[in-house]
């Protein structure tokens, strides 16, 4: 099961996380949390780890909108989009499928929401790609 959408580019790593950034702000997105998982493990464990960031993206409106159809979604909240290096040095943006995620619930009614921010996410992975190279596909 694909869990989520994904693209891959080449660039410097911290360039692209603020690329991201900056494409998730313009479809109205707040980063409201960003953990830098290679320097947490590092310092928790002692554990070198590639270029992995996690960034909790929101949209208020879509947020205030699907918790009014279904409270208990905030168990799903934010939204999560990882940026990593790979093997290669390549760059994968990947977001979580938010189709997938709200199935999850089994609501009808927060099948639009998820259509709209799956359309975002999507929007965001292009505007990432149209600024650095793209590679195939992750």
């Amino acid at each position: 099961m694909n869990y989520t959408i994904q693209t891959a580019v080449t660039g410097e790593f911290d360039d692209i996380v603020d690329t991201t950034i900056a494409a998730l702000e313009d479809e109205g997105f707040g980063v409201l949390c960003d953990i830098d998982i290679q320097a947490t493990l590092k310092e928790k464990l002692g554990e070198e780890f590639r270029q992995y960031r996690i960034l909790g993206a929101c949209n208020p409106p879509l947020a205030y909108e699907g918790l009014t159809e279904e409270i208990e979604l905030g168990a799903l909240l934010p939204c999560n989009v990882i940026v990593y290096e790979t093997d290669d040095g390549d760059i994968v943006l990947s977001a979580v499928d938010p189709q997938q995620l709200v199935g999850i619930a089994d609501n009808d009614a927060l099948d639009s929401i998820a259509t709209e921010v799956t359309e975002r996410f999507e929007r965001v992975l292009s505007a990432v790609g149209d600024e650095y190279e793209s590679t195939s596909e992750a």
